[in-house]
């Protein structure tokens, strides 16, 4: 199992083929969410991907300050279903806030969480700032990590 942290620029084609796979199966697919993933941040999002075997099992895009929010996020987490339960998301995450953290030199991250997952990324840190609201039809919340 590898960890890979590359600039959209700098990815394969056969890798964006299978990140767009991935996030298709998770998000459309199992999430039975029809929306726009094709929404123009990748080409300004550093990707970090968990391989095993040449194939993906836990991805993030980490978007420059700006875009999303003000402050940098992470968005389109994911574990596929065959890797679940492995520690995986923890493992990317936590590489996510470390590469802005350590990389950008920032101290603040926000992200629209899906709701079910307060929890998961309150144990990372993270804190509720907004109400819940209905992003493509799931509940989010809006979180924010603070460096101390």
């Amino acid at each position: 199992m590898n960890l890979e942290i590359k600039n959209f620029d700098d990815l394969t084609t056969r890798e964006v083929y299978e990140i767009l796979r991935v996030r298709s199966e998770v998000f459309v697919v199992e999430q039975d969410c029809v929306y726009n993933d094709l929404d123009g941040k990748d080409l300004e999002s550093v990707h970090i991907m968990i391989e095993e075997d040449d194939k993906i099992l836990a991805y993030l895009r980490v978007i420059k300050p700006g875009i999303s929010y003000d402050e940098p996020s992470i968005g389109r987490v994911l574990v596929t279903c065959q890797a679940r339960g492995r520690g995986l998301a923890r493992k990317i995450v936590q590489a996510g806030m470390d590469y802005i953290i350590h990389n950008w030199g920032e101290k603040k991250i926000t992200i629209g969480a899906q709701d079910y997952l307060k929890k998961f990324y309150e144990s990372l840190g993270f804190e509720a700032v907004s109400e819940v609201y209905s992003e493509d039809g799931i509940p989010h919340v809006d979180m924010t990590y603070f460096k101390k």
